[in-house]
Protein backbone atom coordinates (compact mmCIF):
# COMPACT_ATOMS: atom_id res chain seq x y z
CA UNK A 1 0.00 0.00 0.00
CA UNK A 2 0.91 2.91 -0.69
CA UNK A 3 1.85 6.13 1.76
CA UNK A 4 -0.58 8.30 0.39
CA UNK A 5 -3.57 5.69 0.78
CA UNK A 6 -2.35 5.66 4.71
CA UNK A 7 -2.15 9.90 4.34
CA UNK A 8 -6.02 9.70 3.50
CA UNK A 9 -6.84 7.42 6.21
CA UNK A 10 -5.23 9.92 8.99
CA UNK A 11 -5.28 12.70 7.70
CA UNK A 12 -6.48 15.73 10.03
CA UNK A 13 -9.85 15.87 8.20
CA UNK A 14 -10.20 12.23 9.09
CA UNK A 15 -11.51 9.12 7.12
CA UNK A 16 -13.55 9.77 4.21
CA UNK A 17 -17.11 8.17 5.45
CA UNK A 18 -17.42 6.89 1.94
CA UNK A 19 -14.36 5.37 1.93
CA UNK A 20 -13.43 1.90 3.22
CA UNK A 21 -11.08 1.86 6.12
CA UNK A 22 -7.33 1.43 5.11
CA UNK A 23 -5.11 -0.76 7.24
CA UNK A 24 -2.15 1.33 8.55
CA UNK A 25 1.54 1.74 6.06
CA UNK A 26 2.88 -0.45 8.67
CA UNK A 27 1.28 -3.56 6.37
CA UNK A 28 -0.57 -4.76 9.27
CA UNK A 29 -3.39 -7.69 7.78
CA UNK A 30 -5.87 -8.55 10.39
CA UNK A 31 -8.96 -11.10 10.66
CA UNK A 32 -8.59 -13.63 8.35
CA UNK A 33 -5.19 -13.34 7.15
CA UNK A 34 -3.82 -13.80 10.87
CA UNK A 35 -6.34 -16.68 11.00
CA UNK A 36 -4.73 -17.93 7.66
CA UNK A 37 -1.25 -17.47 8.82
CA UNK A 38 -2.32 -19.86 12.07
CA UNK A 39 -3.93 -22.13 9.89
CA UNK A 40 -1.00 -22.68 7.39
CA UNK A 41 1.48 -22.65 10.76
CA UNK A 42 -0.29 -25.66 11.87
CA UNK A 43 -0.78 -27.55 9.00
CA UNK A 44 2.96 -27.29 8.29
CA UNK A 45 3.89 -28.19 11.55
CA UNK A 46 1.45 -30.83 11.76
CA UNK A 47 3.65 -32.62 8.05
CA UNK A 48 6.31 -32.17 10.19
CA UNK A 49 5.95 -33.83 12.99
CA UNK A 50 4.56 -36.59 10.89
CA UNK A 51 7.27 -36.97 8.94
CA UNK A 52 9.48 -37.62 12.03
CA UNK A 53 7.90 -41.19 12.11
CA UNK A 54 8.89 -42.36 8.40
CA UNK A 55 12.17 -43.41 8.98
CA UNK A 56 10.98 -45.52 11.80
CA UNK A 57 8.54 -47.07 9.57
CA UNK A 58 11.27 -47.49 6.66
CA UNK A 59 12.81 -49.82 8.96
CA UNK A 60 10.42 -52.64 8.75
CA UNK A 61 10.86 -53.63 5.06
CA UNK A 62 14.26 -53.65 5.89
CA UNK A 63 13.26 -55.92 9.04
CA UNK A 64 11.34 -58.17 6.84
CA UNK A 65 13.36 -58.57 3.73
CA UNK A 66 16.90 -59.38 6.43
CA UNK A 67 14.47 -62.64 7.54
CA UNK A 68 14.59 -60.77 11.03
CA UNK A 69 12.25 -61.07 14.02
CA UNK A 70 9.85 -58.39 14.20
CA UNK A 71 10.98 -57.27 17.74
CA UNK A 72 14.54 -55.72 16.05
CA UNK A 73 12.53 -53.00 14.55
CA UNK A 74 12.22 -51.48 18.34
CA UNK A 75 15.62 -53.72 19.82
CA UNK A 76 17.62 -53.13 17.01
CA UNK A 77 17.12 -49.61 16.20
CA UNK A 78 16.57 -47.56 20.09
CA UNK A 79 19.12 -45.06 18.75
CA UNK A 80 16.18 -43.79 15.77
CA UNK A 81 13.53 -44.25 18.35
CA UNK A 82 15.31 -42.24 21.08
CA UNK A 83 15.82 -39.05 18.43
CA UNK A 84 12.31 -39.46 17.35
CA UNK A 85 10.97 -38.85 20.52
CA UNK A 86 13.38 -36.17 21.44
CA UNK A 87 12.53 -34.45 18.19
CA UNK A 88 8.74 -34.76 18.61
CA UNK A 89 8.55 -33.51 21.69
CA UNK A 90 11.02 -30.29 20.57
CA UNK A 91 8.38 -29.82 18.00
CA UNK A 92 5.34 -30.29 20.01
CA UNK A 93 6.79 -28.35 22.35
CA UNK A 94 7.64 -25.24 19.95
CA UNK A 95 4.27 -25.72 18.24
CA UNK A 96 2.57 -25.10 21.76
CA UNK A 97 4.26 -21.50 22.50
CA UNK A 98 3.67 -20.64 18.81
CA UNK A 99 0.29 -21.38 18.72
CA UNK A 100 0.08 -19.49 22.51
CA UNK A 101 1.44 -16.12 21.04
CA UNK A 102 -0.19 -16.05 17.74
CA UNK A 103 -3.89 -17.10 19.33
CA UNK A 104 -5.03 -13.69 18.93
CA UNK A 105 -3.36 -11.05 16.68
CA UNK A 106 -3.11 -8.98 13.86
CA UNK A 107 -0.03 -10.03 11.09
CA UNK A 108 2.63 -7.60 9.58
CA UNK A 109 4.75 -8.12 7.13
CA UNK A 110 7.74 -8.38 9.95
CA UNK A 111 5.71 -10.87 11.43
CA UNK A 112 5.21 -12.82 8.39
CA UNK A 113 8.71 -13.29 7.70
CA UNK A 114 9.80 -14.53 10.83
CA UNK A 115 7.12 -16.78 11.20
CA UNK A 116 8.26 -18.21 7.50
CA UNK A 117 11.71 -18.40 9.39
CA UNK A 118 10.35 -19.89 12.19
CA UNK A 119 8.57 -22.72 9.59
CA UNK A 120 11.66 -23.23 7.96
CA UNK A 121 13.06 -24.40 10.85
CA UNK A 122 9.81 -27.17 11.96
CA UNK A 123 10.57 -28.35 8.48
CA UNK A 124 14.18 -28.59 8.96
CA UNK A 125 14.33 -30.40 11.93
CA UNK A 126 13.61 -34.05 10.39
CA UNK A 127 17.08 -34.06 8.66
CA UNK A 128 19.02 -33.97 12.02
CA UNK A 129 16.70 -36.37 13.86
CA UNK A 130 17.25 -38.83 11.12
CA UNK A 131 20.99 -37.81 11.31
CA UNK A 132 20.83 -38.77 14.87
CA UNK A 133 19.59 -42.15 14.13
CA UNK A 134 21.97 -42.83 11.42
CA UNK A 135 24.99 -41.64 12.72
CA UNK A 136 24.63 -41.87 16.34
CA UNK A 137 24.21 -39.16 19.13
CA UNK A 138 27.76 -38.83 19.73
CA UNK A 139 28.50 -37.84 16.00
CA UNK A 140 29.90 -33.77 16.68
CA UNK A 141 28.32 -32.41 13.16
CA UNK A 142 25.01 -33.96 14.05
CA UNK A 143 24.78 -32.43 17.32
CA UNK A 144 25.97 -29.20 16.24
CA UNK A 145 23.48 -29.25 12.91
CA UNK A 146 20.60 -30.41 15.21
CA UNK A 147 21.19 -27.52 18.14
CA UNK A 148 21.60 -24.64 15.20
CA UNK A 149 18.25 -25.38 13.88
CA UNK A 150 16.94 -25.36 17.31
CA UNK A 151 18.41 -21.91 17.82
CA UNK A 152 17.61 -20.52 14.84
CA UNK A 153 13.66 -21.63 16.04
CA UNK A 154 14.04 -19.79 18.92
CA UNK A 155 15.54 -16.65 17.45
CA UNK A 156 12.73 -16.62 14.90
CA UNK A 157 10.42 -16.92 18.10
CA UNK A 158 12.17 -14.51 19.56
CA UNK A 159 12.00 -11.94 16.67
CA UNK A 160 8.19 -12.33 16.38
CA UNK A 161 7.96 -12.15 19.84
CA UNK A 162 9.82 -8.72 19.94
CA UNK A 163 7.91 -7.26 17.08
CA UNK A 164 4.61 -8.09 19.23
CA UNK A 165 6.44 -6.55 22.19
CA UNK A 166 6.98 -3.18 20.98
CA UNK A 167 3.70 -3.17 18.79
CA UNK A 168 1.08 -4.09 21.49
CA UNK A 169 -2.01 -2.75 19.11
CA UNK A 170 -1.37 -5.91 17.14
CA UNK A 171 -2.59 -7.36 19.64
CA UNK A 172 -6.68 -7.99 19.36
CA UNK A 173 -8.39 -6.90 23.14
CA UNK A 174 -5.09 -5.24 23.36
CA UNK A 175 -5.45 -3.80 27.15
CA UNK A 176 -3.26 -4.16 30.13
CA UNK A 177 -3.59 -8.10 30.63
CA UNK A 178 -2.80 -8.87 27.12
CA UNK A 179 0.35 -6.59 27.20
CA UNK A 180 1.60 -8.27 30.25
CA UNK A 181 0.95 -11.84 28.46
CA UNK A 182 3.10 -10.54 25.44
CA UNK A 183 6.01 -9.06 27.66
CA UNK A 184 6.01 -12.59 29.90
CA UNK A 185 6.42 -14.43 26.03
CA UNK A 186 9.05 -12.47 25.35
CA UNK A 187 11.23 -12.36 28.32
CA UNK A 188 10.63 -16.23 28.11
CA UNK A 189 11.73 -16.06 24.90
CA UNK A 190 14.49 -14.54 25.69
CA UNK A 191 15.35 -16.77 28.43
CA UNK A 192 14.79 -19.65 25.89
CA UNK A 193 17.99 -18.16 23.34
CA UNK A 194 20.00 -17.77 26.85
CA UNK A 195 19.44 -21.46 27.84
CA UNK A 196 19.95 -23.00 24.34
CA UNK A 197 23.09 -21.08 23.72
CA UNK A 198 24.71 -22.58 27.56
CA UNK A 199 23.59 -25.71 26.48
CA UNK A 200 24.88 -25.40 22.99
CA UNK A 201 28.35 -24.17 24.99
CA UNK A 202 28.20 -27.55 27.49
CA UNK A 203 27.57 -30.05 25.09
CA UNK A 204 30.47 -29.00 22.90
CA UNK A 205 32.79 -28.72 25.84
CA UNK A 206 31.34 -31.98 27.65
CA UNK A 207 31.02 -34.13 24.46
CA UNK A 208 29.41 -36.94 26.59
CA UNK A 209 26.05 -34.65 28.11
CA UNK A 210 25.62 -34.22 24.08
CA UNK A 211 21.27 -33.88 23.79
CA UNK A 212 20.89 -33.70 27.48
CA UNK A 213 21.68 -30.16 27.91
CA UNK A 214 18.86 -29.51 25.64
CA UNK A 215 17.31 -30.32 29.66
CA UNK A 216 17.90 -26.91 30.67
CA UNK A 217 15.12 -25.48 27.92
CA UNK A 218 12.50 -26.40 30.60
CA UNK A 219 13.81 -23.35 33.14
CA UNK A 220 13.17 -20.58 31.40
CA UNK A 221 9.04 -21.92 31.84
CA UNK A 222 9.49 -22.35 35.60
CA UNK A 223 11.07 -19.39 35.99
CA UNK A 224 8.26 -17.38 34.41
CA UNK A 225 5.30 -19.54 35.96
CA UNK A 226 7.13 -18.75 39.56
CA UNK A 227 7.91 -15.35 38.59
CA UNK A 228 3.95 -14.88 37.76
CA UNK A 229 2.72 -16.52 41.01
CA UNK A 230 4.73 -13.90 42.96
CA UNK A 231 3.40 -11.14 41.16
CA UNK A 232 0.00 -12.38 41.57
CA UNK A 233 0.37 -13.24 45.31
CA UNK A 234 1.91 -9.22 45.62
CA UNK A 235 -1.35 -8.27 43.72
Amino acid sequence: MSVSGAVKGTGAGGPDPAEPSVPASDGIEGGASAERLVLFTDAVAAISITLLILPLVDLVPEVVSAHEAASKVITEHLAQIWSFLLSFAVVANIWLEHHRAFSAMKVTRPLMVWNMGWLLTVVVLPLPTEMIGSFGARDRFTMVFYYAVLLANLVSRLGMMKILNATPTLIEGDGPGARRRIGGMYTESYLNVLALVIAFALALAVPVLQYYTLVLLVVPPRLMRLRGRSAGQKG
